[in-house]
């Protein structure tokens, strides 16, 4: 029994010196390289490792090897991506070469949910929808419904809310109002539906909220692992594709929900002979006859846009846009101005020059004509965007053979990636001081803004995809943040970790707790506010 034994204890010596001299061998190929190609594994175990700080950590692999870099997967299917920070890349990729690359057949598996939603889209159906809503949110009647919406969230629920932090000097998470606010303020626009989920109670955040959120953390997962696993373990129901699954049928039950009230509300006001005098989208695509974009002159459409699954699919795609990545904007927009007090000081004194003081109630919210006189805010957005645009990264496929201006050669089916987070972080586009919060990089010597290619700010991506929200996105941020700024000063709580979390929507990973003081600057022309 002795000799038996230590026969196994040397077995399993030489055992373990076979696995640690085949490691070493790995990592004596791969020295020179910025991250070790394991064989089957390929790079995924240091992605797994620098997961709590993913941004970061591709921004430091891209920032090491000139701007792009080959990622390379597993062996269990094609899981190699190519990253790029790279401009010219993506000015290539978004525009000069754009019908080569689209988001591809695996993207629209990961995000199925989307279904045949704008942002998924390709070619014939995704021109439809774009010419389509290109039409619709550049209309009057759109407009008006997104201030006065817009508005009427900040009166009756985002300011009360504040206040009444203000009162009783409680500690709030700023990042769990503005989802909340900016999510009754969607479904109003979209819906027509106020979830009226923002209250001074602070209410649970609603299913269908939370849904998006477990829907964007399914789509990382997706993205890590082999197809194959999480296709059977949704086959399986398991793990992580249950909660996929269930977040999926929460939203789907709500959007069906609406649309059925919805259709049956037109019904009867049509039968009481009344018309719709508010304004949502569900409504002008149900009432609408004629299809917008014929009015354009542009070619024949033959999207049905009154079915349900077009409703929905809109719905779903909107939604997440308007809810999540305006959100996520303006809570890394205050929290940026509030711990640079000297970039609060001239938004303060910029709206003391240029906007009306007097008021008709008992705060103030600045009109259109206003907010568009206030150009050191409008850079202070671009320079939040620049450093946090809401969707981190953006994912192309390539439909045929190319090669990039980078020199990097491109086979089709290739799965590229530019990451907005790292560009805002490279210094060839930015300068040395590309780390620095400096809205006064925006403004040129005129004293205007300054024009920056798209393909270099890529917080709404670029070329033809180009955001069709940019401008909405930057009108609803400056209201909003000149409305808080004005009537309140917020004050950072001390010792609470302030990182990106690892989703589609660049959101702060433990939220953003904060102080609330009504601010006294509209009243007395000058005190910052009354906690100082």
């Amino acid at each position: 029994m002795g000799i038996l034994g230590y026969s196994e204890m040397l077995e399993a010596i030489l055992g373990f010196l076979a696995i640690l001299t085949f490691a070493l061998w790995v990592w004596w190929w791969n020295a020179n390289e910025i991250l070790i190609n394991w064989p089957v594994v390929g790079m995924l175990p240091q992605l797994s490792w620098n997961s709590s700080h993913l941004h970061d950590f591709i921004t430091k692999v891209l920032q090491q090897s000139q701007g792009t870099f080959l990622l390379k997967g597993h062996w269990f299917g094609n899981k190699d991506y190519l990253l790029t920070s790279d401009s010219m890349n993506v000015h290539h990729l978004t525009s000069k070469n754009f019908a080569n690359y689209h988001k591809g057949e695996e993207f629209k598996q990961i995000f199925e949910p989307m279904g045949d939603g704008i942002f998924i889209s390709d070619s014939d159906n995704w021109r439809t929808q774009r010419r389509i809503l290109h039409y619709i949110l550049r209309s009057k009647s759109f407009v008006f419904a997104a201030r006065s919406t817009m508005e009427q969230k900040i009166l009756k629920g985002l300011f009360p809310v504040l206040e009444n932090a203000s009162m009783l000097s409680t500690e709030v998470d700023l990042q769990v109002i503005l989802q909340q606010f900016m999510f009754d303020n969607i479904c109003l626009l979209v819906l027509g539906f106020d979830p009226d989920s923002l209250s001074t109670e602070l209410p649970q955040v609603p299913s269908v909220a939370k849904a998006y959120d477990c829907l964007a953390e399914g789509a990382i997962y997706r993205h890590l692992i082999p197809g194959c696993i999480w296709k059977l373990q949704r086959w399986l129901q398991i793990g992580n594709e249950k909660k996929f699954t269930e977040a999926w049928n929460i939203f789907d039950d709500f959007a069906e929900q609406c649309i059925t009230s919805k259709r049956q509300q037109l019904s009867q006001s049509r039968k009481d002979q009344k018309e719709q005098e508010d304004f949502d989208l569900l409504t002008y695509f149900l009432v609408n006859d004629d299809d917008c974009a014929d009015d354009q002159g542009g070619e024949d459409v033959t999207t049905d846009t009154k079915s349900n699954k077009f409703l929905r699919d809109t719905a779903f795609n909107l939604l997440a846009a308007g809810r999540d990545t305006i959100a996520a904007g303006l809570v890394w927009l205050f929290w940026l101005v509030v711990t640079h007090p000297s970039v609060e000081s001239k938004i303060l004194e910029e709206m003391r020059a240029n906007l009306s003081q007097g008021t008709d109630g008992k705060w103030k919210i600045f009109s259109i004509e206003e907010v568009n006189k206030l150009l050191y805010l409008h850079a202070v957005v671009c320079e939040t965007l620049r450093l946090y645009p809401p969707v981190p990264f953006e994912h192309r496929a390539s439909a045929g053979p190319d090669i990039l201006p980078s020199g990097h050669k491109i086979p089709g089916n290739m799965k590229i990636i530019y990451s907005s987070y790292s560009m805002g972080r490279m210094e060839d586009i930015w300068g040395k001081d590309f780390l620095e919060f400096k809205p006064e990089r925006w403004i040129s010597e005129r004293g205007e803004i300054k024009h920056v290619p798209s393909y270099k700010f890529t917080a709404f991506h670029a070329g033809p995809r180009t955001c069709l929200g940019k401008d909405l996105a930057f009108l609803q941020m400056k209201i909003v943040a000149s409305a808080v700024l004005w009537n309140f000063s917020l004050k950072v709580v001390e010792n609470q970790p302030i990182s990106p979390r690892v989703s589609i929507v660049l959101s702060m990973k433990k939220g953003f707790k904060v102080k609330v003081f009504e601010r006294l600057a509209s009243l007395n022309g000058g005190n910052e506010g009354n906690h100082m």
